[in-house]
């Protein structure tokens, strides 16, 4: 497992970048399938498992699409249209590929509620469960 950052589409899908030749897109191109752990970083700490069929595909312009977007996040505001030539070399000389994420299913420990840091109840997951991706809402 390792940290990557996502791009979500309007269509749900989620694409991450990465270099070709890595783990990530090798098993991806193997198996066809990948999750995803989104950990939320506020205390007490829950997480949404998320299970996807997956592709690999090589568009540049997508890939450096993604990756600005990537950078855009990591920085906190969004790069310029100037960053482009540069971002463009990089993920040329980096073999950068995206995996093109397709959810299907979820799996979520939700949020406990924590009276404080030393509260010695202990995060259970009595009330994890699996979850279609596109399940209606039962709100």
């Amino acid at each position: 497992m390792s940290i990557v950052y996502y791009i979500p589409t309007d269509g749900d899908d989620l694409l991450v970048s990465t270099m070709a030749g890595r783990g990530k897109a090798r098993v991806a191109a193997r198996d066809g399938k990948v999750s995803l752990c989104v950990l939320d970083e506020r205390w007490p700490f829950s997480y949404l498992q998320v299970y996807a069929d997956a592709v690999v595909e090589d568009d540049p312009e997508l890939v450096v699409d993604v990756m600005m977007a990537v950078a855009g996040r990591m920085s906190g505001q969004p790069l310029g249209e100037d960053a482009r030539p540069f971002v463009q070399q990089m993920a040329l000389d980096e073999n950068r590929v995206l995996i093109r994420c397709r959810p299907y299913e979820t799996f979520a420990q939700p949020p406990r509620h924590l009276h404080s840091n030393d509260q010695d109840e202990k995060i259970t997951h009595w009330v994890s469960g699996t979850v279609a991706w596109n399940a209606p809402d039962p709100t």
